[in-house]
């Protein structure tokens, strides 16, 4: 089988890498000519864990090839995934551009019957749109099926939910399109795979479903942390009884600044909006996005309290990706912090393992650290925002001696407290009680 693959970022790069890694051959198209001369030479402009590898392994064995002719890609496969971005629009929506353009390319190159899947997050009613679209583009009256086959890769760990994934969730109306597409992800049933069959906008609701509920399981636990800080309970035992129940599970019951990445903040205003549209209110999914906005103001209050006020101080900032393994800023919490920070005067000398080329042109006047105890130095206190491994058995006995004042602020509570405080900080975390 061969099947193309439209648009070469975060998920369709995973999404192409992996079926070539299956056997299937694959051809991935994209509009920019840079990307695709550097992943030819097997290399990868986005840092994922063993991405690079995976590439470069399955170009060179011949499944994994890269073009900007969408038109050679597409007449030559038999399955077209279309991963371009859905990015927000102005009222909250999904931009669906690139999706009408992709849909469009398709109608005026389809030479044969095609399965046509959606990787990308899109509203309930896209699968209808990209149907109405080909069929005015194509030159005759051509067969071809609509899928909705929703991606739910995390970064940091993309390969193996690919690879090893809760769930396939394929959304068609046609019994071959869903024979096709059981056949392509034939690896999977070696593993025992669920597989949900259902129509295309279930599959398309799916996804937008489960990014809402768990980013309100973020924002759950960061309400329970700000309650337990005023009546002096621990949210780190609170989360574990509560996960402990089958029920609730403790997945992403784990305080911090907020949740942020490619993802979340996008989708939830989608399907705030999708709510709107339809003359519903979707109060839960406003209260998760105020309380995610929140979150971060009240990170910024307890910096500038740990610290006796910002102003004029220099602060050292350790991770701005978003989330570990992975080299995306997009709305990550140390955006609004760090910005926040300076506005009230304080100087930001910051580290992250990847994330620094990116925040270069995100932020102005920080300063940046070739490692942990270099962001240090001299800095009147420590505010850990990402939790990288590399930070979480850091050389307290050298930052003691590095930083101006003992003072550590870590939001996403990787040590404990009473240890901190034996080591002489003045230690500040989320949701957990204070050490005098």
């Amino acid at each position: 089988m061969h099947i193309c693959v439209v648009g070469v970022g975060y998920v369709g790069l995973v999404t192409g890498a992996c079926f070539a890694e299956f056997g299937v051959s694959v051809t991935c198209v994209d509009e920019d000519l840079g990307r695709i001369e550097l992943l030819k030479q097997g290399e990868v402009p986005i840092y994922e864990p063993g991405l690079r590898e995976l590439v470069k392994k399955n170009v060179v064995e011949g499944r994994l090839n890269f073009t900007t002719n969408a038109g050679s890609g597409i007449r030559q496969a038999l399955v077209i995934f279309i991963a371009v971005g859905t990015p927000s629009a102005a009222d909250g929506s999904a931009d669906l551009t690139y999706i009408r353009k992709v849909a469009s390319t398709i109608g005026k190159n389809l030479n044969g019957y095609k399965v046509i899947v959606t990787k990308s997050t899109v509203p309930v009613g896209t699968g209808q749109m990209i149907t109405e679209i080909v069929r005015k583009e194509r030159k005759s009256k051509i067969a071809f099926d609509i899928v909705s086959n929703p991606e739910f890769l995390r970064e940091g760990s993309a390969i193996e939910d690919f690879m090893r994934p809760n769930r396939v969730v394929i959304g068609a109306e046609s019994d071959q399109a869903v024979a096709i597409m059981k056949d392509l992800f034939n690896p999977l049933y070696l593993i025992e795979t669920p597989f949900v069959i259902t129509d295309v906008e279930t599959a398309e609701m799916i996804k937008y479903a489960s990014n809402a509920f768990l980013a309100t399981k973020i924002s759950f636990i960061n309400e329970m942390a700000n309650i337990c800080e005023r009546v002096g309970a621990d949210v780190h035992q609170v989360a574990k009884g509560m996960g402990l129940d089958r029920r609730i599970g403790p997945k992403f019951l784990h305080p911090g600044p907020g949740f942020g990445g490619s993802c979340f903040p996008k989708d939830l205003k989608a399907i705030d909006r999708i709510g709107y549209d339809h003359e519903y209110s979707f109060e839960i999914v406003k209260a998760v996005i105020r309380v995610n906005k929140r979150q971060k103001k009240w990170m910024v209050e307890k910096i500038d309290q740990a610290f006796g006020g910002v102003n004029g101080r220099l602060v050292a900032v350790l991770g701005l990706t978003f989330k570990p393994n992975t080299d995306d800023m997009r709305e990550a919490p140390s955006i609004a912090i760090i910005r926040a920070l300076q506005r009230k005067g304080a100087r930001v000398r910051a580290f992250d393992p990847v994330g620094m080329t990116q925040a270069k042109s995100i932020f102005r006047g920080v300063e940046y650290a070739g490692d942990p105890y270099a962001a240090a130095k001299g800095a009147h206190g420590l505010v850990i925002v990402t939790e990288w491994n590399q930070f979480r058995n850091l050389d307290w006995k050298r930052m003691a001696k590095l930083l101006r004042e003992p003072v550590v602020v870590d939001l996403r509570n990787i040590y404990e407290p009473e240890r901190m405080h034996r080591l002489g900080f003045r230690y500040t975390c989320v949701g957990r009680r204070r050490v005098t």
